[in-house]
């Protein structure tokens, strides 16, 4: 924890999908119950969650990003990214994770770029279609995936971060300066996007739901639902945290419009010193077995370690 910069991005061998580092048994039955077996004594308890926000389009902060740098998605599209020092948000320094504080969103990711790409890719290949759709972007920082939807269509955007300071000095900023050729007047908010922050375990409080399991057991009349779900939820480099596991699968399987609704993770294979990575958050997927992986795609650029693009649906 001391160093998440050289966890973030140093090669660790991580267990193979087979490795039981997840235990869905228990008394009750429920895969959310959260029987988990671990392997390791978490030792003190952690501090609680912060209590899940909704923070409005007009709350962007004074110490918000001036400075805006290109960032080409390809030859035809370049989305602009601020930049916000931890030190003037959060008072440390050269720091990419504080305990119960801070969670890196002011930092760009190497995966929310291979996140963009691959949602590209897809569209030049009449794999997706964002037009029209409800999309969701996880651990959101800059924003560079939700932006993109948004970019291409999508409908409504909600953005989540850990921090609701990330989304006024960071989010918000990047989200008006690349959609709003004209600051919106008169109101705070929009009926396309949406900001929220808070801890996945809190966080369905605030989002669409998609009753995925009411689906699968029921036929009954679902038309009177204005919402069921988010079409696309969108996460990079969100499953660093071994711990945090549990609640992130079990957010996206509330969230995603059942039976249709994809996700669209990108992430390091292995997260040294924090013990999670795709490896690991896959293993939790596949014992589940309520949602189907596809690997999109591989980057080993010398960058970081290994990093993976997946998409995962419903079966």
């Amino acid at each position: 924890m001391e160093n998440t910069e050289a966890a973030k991005n140093t090669t660790t061998a991580g267990p193979t999908l087979s490795s039981p580092l997840f235990s869905f048994s228990n008394p009750g039955g429920s895969f959310f119950g959260f029987g988990f077996g671990f392997g390791f004594d978490s030792g003190a308890p952690p501090p609680p969650p912060p209590p899940a926000v909704e923070v409005q389009l007009c709350e962007e902060s004074p110490v918000a990003a001036a400075r805006m740098e290109p960032v080409a998605v390809d030859d035809s599209l370049t989305i602009y990214k601020g930049r916000v020092s931890t030190s003037d948000v959060f008072g440390v320094k050269d720091s990419d994770l504080v305990p119960g504080k801070y969670e890196g969103g002011l930092k760009l990711w190497e995966g929310s770029l291979d996140l963009v790409k691959a949602l590209n890719a897809d569209i030049k290949e009449d794999k997706l279609l964002l037009e029209g759709t409800r999309v969701l972007e996880l651990g959101c920082g800059h924003g560079l995936p939700g932006i993109f939807a948004a970019l291409k269509g999508a409908g409504l955007i909600h953005f989540q971060d850990f921090n609701a300071e990330v989304l006024r000095c960071l989010t918000i900023p990047n989200v008006k300066v690349n959609l709003f050729k004209e600051p919106p007047e008169g109101t705070c908010t929009s009926r396309s996007f949406g900001f929220f922050a808070g801890d996945w375990s809190e966080m369905d409080k605030l989002f669409l739901c998609g009753d995925a399991e009411k689906d699968k057991t029921t036929s009954g009349d679902t038309e009177d639902k204005m919402y069921n779900g988010y079409d696309i939820i969108l996460m990079a480099e969100t499953v660093y945290a071994l711990s945090s596991l549990p609640n992130l699968y079990r957010l996206i399987k509330k969230c995603l419009h059942y039976p249709g609704g994809v996700v669209y993770m990108a992430g390091k294979k292995h997260y040294f010193g924090v013990g999670g990575g795709t490896t690991q958050f896959l293993c939790l997927v596949e014992e589940d077995g309520a949602m189907q992986p596809e690997r999109l795609n591989d980057v080993a650029d010398g960058s970081s370690n290994v990093r993976e693009v997946w998409k995962l649906s419903f079966k």
